[in-house]
């Protein structure tokens, strides 16, 4: 029986891998069995990759770098193609509607949007091609021209999780692709199919061959990807633990590395913050994605004369969030991506509870839900900050609210972290708003809000990651700048 036979997903080509512009038969029979999150039931297999398979696309990608067209277009022509995949993401768009939520538990709501999202941001970087200085004319010390140039770093290995990937997808490949990279694309085990979507784009807008790999594999075979000494550069996003690995092995040959990595984040709430106001705006915010979000702001510091006033509002907030099926437009929030996720989610729960912070509300699974990974919206106060929730990265929605005894104090507990992805102020001066964001060491901080814009520039400080995506800033990490010195100027600087 062929793979395809009992396929639910939207897919054609999930018993094979996208490699050298084709779709080609795995090396083994090993398959990964994908979960709808909310059935608990089989949604598709997908074939799993094994070092073979690795090696292939890896040297599909290199070979279209070193031989291929594709390094050697134009900035323009590249462009054209992203818009071809843009306009492909819009016409797939209700598939990975469909994808995401079974995959994730991302709300439909939501994930109706995930492909117009995409294809704005391929719009984006392909609209870079007409205004960014790719080559520039610069006076050397020495000789009569120069030139800055900004070349394609190479092969890039992209590795993706499965919490949001489409979006990630599309903040690695768009702006390595314009650049001249080629790809290949590690999924996950837990969500490959939106990497299959876009290997399928693909292949409809007639990219050449090797440009863009697709594989999915597990962890052993991934890091085969980073070691290989044919691919330049890696791009992750994940855990920090798995960061520190993929920068330890990149580190043994001097690869480059983009890592987007955990977050452990902080809403600051100053003394003259309306709470309930913050209460509705922390909770509805923890709803996306069931908090499998790395900028979630799940550190609540308060000064202690508020504290009990806002658990007891965020308690009153988040135990009306309406949690089930992603599907059903009364819903508010889905489950959990996995068993694994819901199990290590109540971990910590029972690990809170132990070390005696406050469960105000939630730390159970929803009596009315039988099936799915759902875990009830959970709060704790009077939590302390330098106990294992107020530190680790839970990746589910349980927000801690930890008592700080001044603005000082609150700006040194939600500095007092390895992490330093994301933050919020929440005050309604403006000044006194920038002031203390100024003193939080975050890659990124909001006012009000939960707040990240890949417009503009998205990582982290600290155990966070290293570099940028989204943006401008997001173009940078896959191009290396050449000094070039002539003895004259070329004719088309006369």
């Amino acid at each position: 029986m062929s793979l395809a036979d009992d396929l639910k997903a939207p897919l054609r080509n999930a018993d094979r891998f996208f490699i050298g512009g084709k779709w080609v038969e795995p090396s083994s029979d090993s398959t990964i069995e994908v979960t709808d999150s909310t059935t608990e039931e089989l949604f598709f297999r997908v074939a799993e990759a094994q070092a073979p398979d690795m090696s292939r696309a890896v040297g599909a990608a290199r070979e279209a770098f070193d031989e291929g067209p594709w390094p050697r277009l134009t900035h323009a022509q590249r462009a054209e193609y992203l818009r071809a995949i843009a306009a492909g993401l819009r016409e797939r768009t209700a598939d990975i509607g469909q994808i995401w939520p079974r995959e994730s538990g991302v709300l439909h709501a939501i994930a109706r949007g995930g492909g117009k999202n995409a294809a704005r941001t391929f719009e984006f970087y392909a609209g870079l091609a007409d205004t960014y200085p790719f080559e520039e004319p610069a006076q050397p010390t020495v000789g009569e021209f120069g030139l800055l140039v900004r070349e394609p770093v190479g092969v890039v290995g992209a590795i993706i999780p499965w919490n949001a990937p489409m979006s990630l997808i599309t903040y690695k490949i768009a702006p390595a692709l314009l650049a001249g990279c080629t790809v290949v694309l590690k999924c996950s085990p837990e969500a490959p199919g939106e990497g299959y979507l876009v290997a399928e784009i693909a292949e409809a807008v007639g990219l050449p061959a090797g440009v863009l790999n697709v594989v999915t594999a597990d962890r052993e075979v991934s890091e085969l990807l980073v070691r290989d000494p044919r691919v330049d550069k890696i791009t992750f996003t994940g855990s920090t633990a798995a960061g520190r690995r993929i920068a330890s092995l990149c580190g043994e040959r001097i690869a480059r590395c983009t890592l987007e990595l955990g977050g452990k984040s902080a809403a600051v709430i100053l003394d003259d913050a309306d709470l309930a106001a913050a209460a509705g705006t922390l909770s509805s915010a923890e709803c996306f994605l069931s908090g499998q979000v790395c900028s979630s702001l799940t550190r609540i510091v308060v000064t202690r004369n508020r504290h009990d006033e806002l658990v007891e509002a965020l308690a009153g907030t988040f135990s009306q969030v309406r949690v089930g099926d992603p599907f059903d437009e009364r819903t508010q929030m889905g489950p959990l991506a996995a068993r694994r996720q819901r199990d290590r989610v109540e971990g910590y729960i029972a690990k809170g509870i132990a070390d005696g912070a406050v469960l105000a509300t939630g730390g159970g699974r929803p009596a009315d839900l039988d099936r799915g990974w759902f875990i009830e919206p959970t709060v704790f106060g009077n939590v302390d900050n330098s106990s294992t929730i107020a530190q680790e990265e839970i990746f589910g929605p349980v927000l801690t609210v930890i008592p700080a005894d001044d603005e000082a104090h609150a700006v040194a507990l939600a500095n007092d972290t390895v992490y330093g992805l994301n933050a919020s102020v929440f005050t309604p001066d403006l000044d006194r708003a920038r002031a203390v964001a100024r003193q939080l060491r975050s890659g990124t901080v909001g006012h009000n809000a939960m707040r990240t814009d890949f417009g503009i520039a998205f990582g982290g400080f600290k155990q966070s990651g290293i570099g940028r995506e989204g943006g401008l800033e997001g173009l940078l990490p896959f191009l290396e700048t050449k000094t070039v010195i002539l003895d004259g100027r070329p004719a088309d600087y006369a």
